[in-house]
């Protein structure tokens, strides 16, 4: 019996929803509340509803994606979904569940807070507010280590404007990339091992004489004397 080919794409295993996103740019699905980009709002958005995580699609672009939430009646919000609303309302982030859920998942870092408010200081309530937003905007280009890097070495500066913590955190970029070893051109190359040579090295050491062939040459003595007679006899 011949077996059919597998199919060119894997069987989808999650369950598909067709959901429209509310005013607080949320959609609800089986009881629990999950984040999608604020310019999703009012839209309809399907939602692929796996075991462990939910995918959010507009059309065939992948705008979400969360951690499924197994309890009823909680929220999972991305702090990065709302950041171009709350630019426009910057006073709407302090408290917000979604900065909280940040801060839980270490994406909103003690450093974070730390520039945060010694922006706030220097600039106002709003205005330094406004500045931590445009930093969070810079974490979707900028790898968050290096974002966190960049913020520390422009508090430390008492640079307290998005665009030198950006300075900062492209140096950050630049001393990883020269800190990081080269890779050798040539490839590695391995000693290999003969099987014979690594099963003679495991067997016991061999006391036995060497071989003789002493008899060996006895018999051909006796051959040759008892042969010669008879090539005498045939001389003429």
């Amino acid at each position: 019996m011949l077996l059919q080919p597998l199919p060119d794409e894997p069987f989808e295993t999650g369950r598909l929803f067709s959901l429209r996103v509310d005013r607080f740019s949320q959609i609800s699905v089986r009881t629990n509340r999950y984040s999608v980009p604020v310019r999703l709002i009012g839209r309809t958005v399907r939602a692929m509803v796996h075991a462990s995580e939910l995918v959010v699609y507009d059309g065939q672009q992948e705008d979400a994606r969360h951690e499924r939430l197994i309890a009823k009646g909680k929220a999972r919000l991305d702090l990065d979904h709302y950041l171009e609303a709350l630019i426009r309302k910057p006073g709407a982030s302090p408290g917000a569940t979604a900065l909280e859920q940040a801060r839980f998942a270490g994406k909103f870092t003690p450093v974070h807070d730390a520039w945060w408010e010694a922006a706030k200081a220097a600039h106002g309530e709003r205005d330094g507010t406004r500045a931590l937003i445009e930093v969070l905007l810079l974490g979707r280009h900028v790898p968050h280590e290096h974002l966190v890097a960049g913020l520390a070495s422009a508090l430390r500066a008492g640079a307290l404007i998005a665009d030198a913590v950006a300075l900062e955190a492209r140096k950050a970029a630049e001393a990883d990339e020269v800190a990081a070893p080269a890779v050798s051109a040539e490839p590695e190359r391995t000693n290999v091992t003969s099987l014979t040579e690594r099963r003679l090295a495991q067997l016991p050491p061999d006391a036995r004489p060497l071989p003789s062939v002493a008899a060996f040459d006895q018999l051909l003595k006796a051959r040759q004397r008892a042969d010669r007679p008879a090539i005498k006899g045939e001389m003429p």
